[in-house]
């Protein structure tokens, strides 16, 4: 039927002829559905490569922040193995600091314990975990790590802590322990549950030492202390004495002149008067006692040996 062609009319130029075609309808829907076909499979290319060079561009973004993430993680692996090494040698001195103390040592398998427990959580429920398991097992190990050094740290700081105050209690107790030898001279009598008496002519116990030294002599205080006593003594003439603490009280007898004054707080070496004869004596000299707990005890047993001259 000649409804169902199209004809067309092609001219080039006014010389050349007219060149006609003809063309059923079926032919033409035919050319227009291959040309829309067409133009929706190129508009699919070109969406598929453009989705395609997205992908790409995000790849590469992910693969560089992993790049990125990686190399942070490898520094700070590094960073805790300097700390797990500082905190070695912090080890290492607080057990020597504990033993100074008189503390037991920690245990180094409680120090190196590691930590757990539902609250540490498994690598596996990191969201990371389901696009790149090996880099969430590296965060994991890190944040383990991180975690056992805390630990150790903690432990530490309480450790030295614990050894700072057992240190300050000894070196407390050492200030108060009579330890050095009242007055520069000579032993010319020691402690003794009976002696003869030089002036009585009969066996006494003498509970202190006999120090012979010129007139004047300074006398110093034997260890940290509060003077308790500072007057005429029956027996022991102008007279010394010191509560230390600790159940520590020393007496410096037949002074010449006091010094030191009750209530006075007294350092070792600190001087408290001076050697006389004043009291029940035959000469100059100090008379030292030591007692401990109101029991004399011979002071001998707290006087470095240096300063004593027989």
């Amino acid at each position: 039927m000649a409804g169902d062609r199209w004809t067309f009319l092609v001219m080039r130029g006014q010389d050349d002829p007219v060149r006609q075609y003809s063309i059923s309808a079926r032919t033409i829907r035919f050319l227009v559905g291959v040309s829309a076909v067409s133009v929706v499979a190129v508009i699919a290319s070109a969406a598929i490569l453009a989705t395609d060079a997205v992908v790409r561009l995000e790849a590469q973004n992910l693969e560089a922040r992993n790049e990125v993430l990686e190399a942070e993680l490898s520094d700070f692996q590094e960073r805790i193995g300097d700390l797990e090494q500082t905190l070695d040698q912090v080890a290492a001195n607080d057990a020597h600091f504990r033993n100074l103390a008189g503390l037991e040592i920690i245990d180094p398998e409680v120090l190196e314990a590691g930590v757990g427990g539902p609250g540490l959580g498994m690598p596996e429920s990191s969201p990371l975990w389901a696009t790149d398991p090996a880099t969430t097992k590296s965060v994991f190990a890190t944040s383990y790590d991180l975690s056992a050094l805390e630990r150790r740290a903690r432990l530490l700081s309480e450790s030295l802590d614990e050894a700072t105050d057992s240190v300050l209690a000894h070196r407390n107790l050492l200030e108060a322990t009579p330890s050095i030898l009242p007055a520069r001279g000579w032993l010319s009598s020691r402690f003794s549950q009976s002696r003869m008496h030089p002036v009585h002519n009969r066996p006494l116990p003498h509970e202190g030492v006999d120090i012979s030294a010129p007139t004047g002599t300074p006398i110093l205080a034997a260890a940290k202390g509060r003077v308790k006593r500072s007057g005429w003594i029956v027996g022991y003439g102008m007279t010394v004495e010191i509560d230390h603490g600790y159940g520590f009280t020393t007496l410096y007898g037949h002074a010449s002149k006091l010094i030191a004054q009750v209530g006075d707080e007294v350092l070792r070496g600190d001087v408290i008067a001076q050697v006389g004869s004043t009291g029940i004596t035959t000469a100059p000299n100090l008379h030292y006692e030591v007692k401990v707990n109101g029991v004399a005890q011979d002071p001998s047993r707290f006087i470095l040996p240096d300063y004593v001259r027989n």
